[in-house]
């Protein structure tokens, strides 16, 4: 994959992810550009695209952090999907994961995606997602050391704890996507934007309970929010989303394999795993 691939790949993204008849603003288009051209950068290796006579039939970008590899994208064209070529992809980003300690995908519902991701080699975890508007008098008081930061470098032994790495290479981009960083200490942290959480990773779940409900507390009175990939194991936010109004559903297995900590308290990032 090539800088001026960022577009088709963003494009093809939204053909296979999104609804049919979707608006993407120009900001989000902006958005899923910024997070091709980041990991382009920071993992060069790991981002491939599958090219036809001109065209972008599919794509797939991982990356490795600290010695854990995880698939960031996997998409092909729908017309085209009975080819072999999200098999070749996957192929090739798992290759660039040799050697990884650990390895994590985040499944769409797909059943052929699950069943790729699972032959893989990968134990599958079951998960939810959780989509509403809060109900505002459920908001607890915030604690004063939950503060909004810039400070990435103080994320780093939390991601650590929480999944064996960091994730301040990719902070700053999601940063420059106009999302905030919430940072209690040295306990916990998220990532948050007016609709969702795009990222929590804690150390004790109390403290992950206080950011979750503080990333909440700071999403628009009467706006709707979502937060993906609850898994089992973080009980913790599945009560919490429940006391704040909002409705389960459920979403696309998260995949392990290898040595990826303990995988909770966290929610993790789609893009950045």
């Amino acid at each position: 994959m090539r800088p001026q691939d960022a577009p088709h790949a963003t494009a093809l993204g939204r053909t296979v992810f999104e609804a049919p008849g979707t608006t993407v603003t120009p900001d989000e288009d902006r958005r899923q550009q910024l997070r091709h051209l980041h990991l382009m950068q920071t993992d060069p290796d790991g981002a491939w695209v599958a090219v036809e006579d001109g065209r972008v039939l599919g794509g797939a970008v991982a990356l490795i952090r600290d010695g854990i590899w995880g698939l960031s994208f996997l998409a092909v064209q729908p017309d085209v999907q009975a080819r072999g070529i999200g098999r070749q992809l996957l192929a090739r980003t798992l290759a660039y994961g040799d050697g990884a300690r650990g390895r994590l995908i985040l499944s769409s519902t797909d059943p052929k995606a699950m069943r790729r991701y699972a032959r893989a080699g990968l134990d599958l975890r079951p998960s939810v997602a959780a989509a509403g508007i809060v109900d505002r008098s459920t908001l607890p008081a915030i604690p004063a050391a939950i503060t909004e930061s810039d400070d990435v470098e103080a994320t780093a032994p939390i991601s650590r704890f929480v999944r064996g790495a960091t994730h301040h290479l990719d902070l700053p981009t999601m940063l420059q996507m106009g999302r905030r960083l919430l940072l209690r200490g040295d306990r916990a942290f998220a990532i948050v934007d007016d609709d969702c959480v795009k990222l929590l990773a804690a150390r004790d779940e109390q403290a992950a309970v206080e950011i979750l409900w503080a990333a909440l507390a700071q999403t628009p009175n009467g706006g709707t929010v979502g937060i993906d990939f609850i898994t089992a194991d973080n009980q913790w936010a599945i009560q919490t989303v429940l006391a704040a109004g909002l409705a389960l559903s459920p979403d696309g297995p998260v995949f392990t394999a290898g040595d990826v900590g303990p995988m909770a308290p966290y929610i993790p990032s789609g893009a950045y795993l």
